[in-house]
Parts: C-alpha cells; sequence; structure tokens
C-alpha cells in the first residue's frame, strides 16, 4: 500500500509565504515525476509545479519566480515553497506521483491540503 499525504496548508496574508509537503509511504520502490496541482474553487485542478526524478522542474507560468518545487529523495518527499502569495493562489492543492513497488508502477494522489490566502 502506498499512501501520499499532503500537509502544510492553512491561511496566509497576502504576500506571506506557505511551504508544502508531499510525504509518501509504504513499500515503495522508487518514486519518479511528482506535480503539484491545485484546484480553486468552482475551477478545473491545474498543474502548477513539477519535477523529475533528476530534479528538473517545471512552473505554470502564473507562479514561476514565487513557488519553488524540491525533493528529498530519502525522505520521500517533495516540498513546494510558496511565495508572495496572491488571493488567487487560493485552492486545495494536491500532489501526484508516479511510484514504483514490487508490485509495478502507478499514479497516486493526495487527499489535497486547503491553502487560503486573505486579509
Amino acid at each position: 500500500q502506498v499512501q501520499l499525504v499532503e500537509s502544510g496548508g492553512g491561511l496566509v496574508q497576502p504576500g506571506g509565504s506557505l511551504r508544502l509537503s508531499c510525504a509518501a509511504s509504504g513499500s515503495i520502490f522508487s518514486i519518479n515525476a511528482v506535480g503539484w496541482y491545485r484546484q480553486p474553487p468552482g475551477k478545473q485542478r491545474e498543474l502548477v509545479a513539477h519535477i523529475t526524478s533528476g530534479g528538473s522542474t517545471n512552473y505554470a507560468d502564473s507562479v514561476k519566480g514565487r513557488f519553488t518545487i524540491s525533493r528529498d529523495n530519502v525522505k520521500n518527499t517533495v516540498y513546494l515553497q510558496m511565495n508572495s502569495l496572491k488571493p488567487e493562489d487560493t485552492a486545495v492543492y494536491y500532489c501526484n506521483a508516479r511510484i514504483c513497488t514490487g508490485y509495478g508502477c502507478g499514479d497516486y494522489w493526495g487527499q489535497g491540503t486547503q491553502v487560503t490566502v486573505s486579509s
């Protein structure tokens, strides 16, 4: 069994910062690409940031220069550092990972963590 658990969300004022964590647990052989997605109220889920197993990163234009994705392969954890937050960053944030176990590889989602940017 593999689980992804996000944490670190909350209420923050505009201009503030938060760091989200996505921790994988279980009988993991390897974690390949990982993406952070978000779903604002009433809107579709969108990709925010992506990191490959080798550490290459990509970002949505709306968060470039403000968000940083990173990974700690020892801890099986991926982070999303979010700075200069704006009200339009308000959303439920999810992580998605391609994880391989002894039984094969699959795509896994976490349960989501709420980020609210408001004064």
